[in-house]
């Protein structure tokens, strides 16, 4: 059996235990592979990275790079930017890029470009390489009425001192469209736009676009011109329509309106019949009570009935009678 000292064991475990929790906590490692690139980063400013809750390889890995490529930061000024969310690695592209590029570029320019939300690397990249913008069919209409669809390519360098503040692609596409569409506008014939599509890039780009945004506009060229529809001979088709049916309306107005107007004369029509039938109907009452009162004879009686039986003969020998039933005057 091996005599095992107790306490001497429990010693060595503690003490790997401490080492274990030192290596742990401090990453020696990053020092030993920072102090070897010439980056003299104190022990405990490690420690106090750990202690501010900053992953140490995030800050000292970037500041090698940059140390590498002969630039000179500060330490403190990449963890504060580390702490309000920046993107170190990209801040650090960036400066490399524009310092081979020749452009006037500091930390606190390239921080603040990454703190409003852009790709800061990929903005020195396009200051250095133009980038191409396609914009959208844009439809716009000429004096004729003709309808032109234009599609344009728009050509951007960034403009690294606007780019805090500055408005995007999506302000650049939105007003080459509302130059072609203003431009195509002004034209008398569409066939104008047709012959010279570059008057339409002259022209646009004579304003002023870029102004206020992060962008650089180069060039503007006309990729593809279309004619569209005759906007001017649907409008006129379109008002056309309209105004039949305003008289169609009008026409059935007025057609309700007689309809309405010869029910009310039937209506009265039918009133004053229906006041001759009460009348009727008291004419033999108004006789009975004349021959019971001594107003009215026998033969009076009769002779009415004479005059209204003779009424009704010729009225009905007038109804027989045609037009070529009357005898003629003249007899051949």
């Amino acid at each position: 059996m091996f005599n095992i000292n107790i306490p001497i064991l429990l010693v060595a475990i503690l003490i790997i235990i401490l080492l274990v929790i030192f290596l742990r906590f401090i990453p020696v490692g990053l020092w030993v592979e920072a102090f070897f690139s010439d980056v003299k980063v104190p022990i405990g400013t490690l420690i106090g990275m750990r202690l501010r809750k900053v992953r140490p390889h995030h800050i000292i890995r970037p500041l090698i790079k940059a140390t590498k490529a002969g630039l000179d930061l500060n330490l403190n000024k990449l963890e504060a930017h580390y702490l309000a969310g920046g993107n170190i690695n990209a801040v650090i592209d960036a400066l490399i890029a524009a310092e081979r590029a020749n452009i006037d570029l500091n930390f606190d320019q390239a921080a603040a470009i990454d703190l409003a939300g852009r790709n800061v690397f990929e903005a020195v990249q396009v200051s250095v390489t133009p980038k191409v913008i396609e914009t959208p069919n844009i439809s716009a209409v000429a004096k004729n009425g003709i309808e032109i669809i234009a599609q344009a390519k728009v050509t951007v360098r960034a403009n690294i001192q606007r780019l805090v503040g500055g408005a995007g692609e999506d302000t650049i596409i939105a007003r080459v469209g509302e130059g072609i569409v203003t431009t195509v506008g002004s034209a008398d014939n569409h066939k104008k736009v047709l012959e010279d599509p570059d008057s339409i890039s002259k022209t646009v780009l004579e304003k002023g676009l870029d102004a206020g945004t992060a962008y650089e506009i180069l060039s503007i060229d006309i990729a593809d011109v279309d004619v569209g529809r005759n906007i001017g001979a649907n409008l006129q088709i379109q008002q056309a329509e309209a105004d039949k049916n305003i008289a169609q309306a009008k026409a059935e107005e007025r057609r309700s309106m007689a309809i309405a107007s010869e029910q009310e004369m039937r209506a009265e029509a039918q009133k004053a019949r229906a006041k001759v039938i009460e009348a009727e109907v008291e004419v033999p009452l108004a006789m009975a009570d004349a021959l019971r009162s001594g107003n009215l004879g026998v033969m009076d009686y009769y002779n009415l009935e004479n005059i209204e039986a003779d009424t009704s003969m010729r009225e009905s020998i007038s109804k027989d009678v045609q037009p070529d039933d009357r005898p003629n005057k003249r007899k051949e």
